[in-house]
Order: structure tokens, then sequence, then C-alpha cells
């Protein structure tokens, strides 16, 4: 069986492509942090936390990024719309998860913590995804 990929499927591409902002963002907080807080490469960590908390958000976000882009692909492939605004969702709750640690508090991290609605989202699209390629849903 081929798999019919709607136009649609465009606006899942588009929010995959949009995580290399995310992406080059995070990174350059996290140069920037090496510089004002004095930690040199290779060094991942440092006695100051301020660092740390800059660099585990970015860090926190790679770990992240594979499952997201898979989820992400696979979910779109059936729900290319809600795939793509969960994508967003996701993103925007990296953004206020990296913000949150950035103020040097990991605790304010959790004000991302809605991104997990996102990346739950894309995992039921995905295994229906899945279910419909099987045979064993057919109501999609």
């Amino acid at each position: 069986m081929l798999v019919d990929i709607s136009p649609d499927f465009g606006y899942v591409i588009l929010v995959a492509s949009s995580t290399y902002f995310l992406m080059n963002w995070l990174e350059m907080r996290t140069l920037l942090a090496r510089s004002e807080y004095g930690v040199p490469y290779p060094k991942m960590y440092s006695d100051d936390d301020r660092f740390n908390c800059v660099q585990r958000a970015h860090q926190n976000t790679l770990e992240n990024y594979p499952q997201f882009l898979i989820l992400l692909i696979f979910g779109g492939l059936t729900f290319p719309k809600l795939s793509a605004a969960a994508g967003m969702v996701w993103i925007v709750g990296r953004v206020f998860y990296a913000l949150g640690y950035y103020s040097g508090d990991p605790k304010k991290r959790m004000r991302g913590a809605f991104a997990y609605i996102g990346l739950l989202a894309l995992l039921v699209f995905s295994i229906i995804t899945a279910l419909k390629m099987l045979g064993f849903v057919n109501f999609v």
C-alpha cells in the first residue's frame, strides 16, 4: 500500500522546518552563556548554575527532538493540519521551557510543560496512522 500524502502535509513540513530556528536560538543562547560565564569547550557544565540552566535547556530539547520529529511526520500523514498545530504547541512550549530555565530557577522551566500536550497529541495521531495502515481502523 502506498501512502497518499495530502497537500496539507506542507504544513507539517513548515513546522518541521521552523524547528531550525528554535534549535539555532537555543544554540546561540548556549554559546553566549559560555562567553558570559567563562565556560570553555569542551566543558559541558560549570560551577555556575546559571550557565548549567542555559545548557540544560538546550540539551534537553536536543534529547526530545528526534521523537518529536518522528511523531510529527508520522502523525502528519493522516492528520496534517492537526499535527502541524500540535507541533507548533510543542515548539512554543519549548521556548517557554527555555525562558523559564534561563531565569536561573530550574523550577520555572515548568512554564513550558504544555509542550507535552502537543507531543502527546502527535503520539496519538501517529498510533492512529499506524493502525490505519495496518487495517485495524478505517474511520479516518
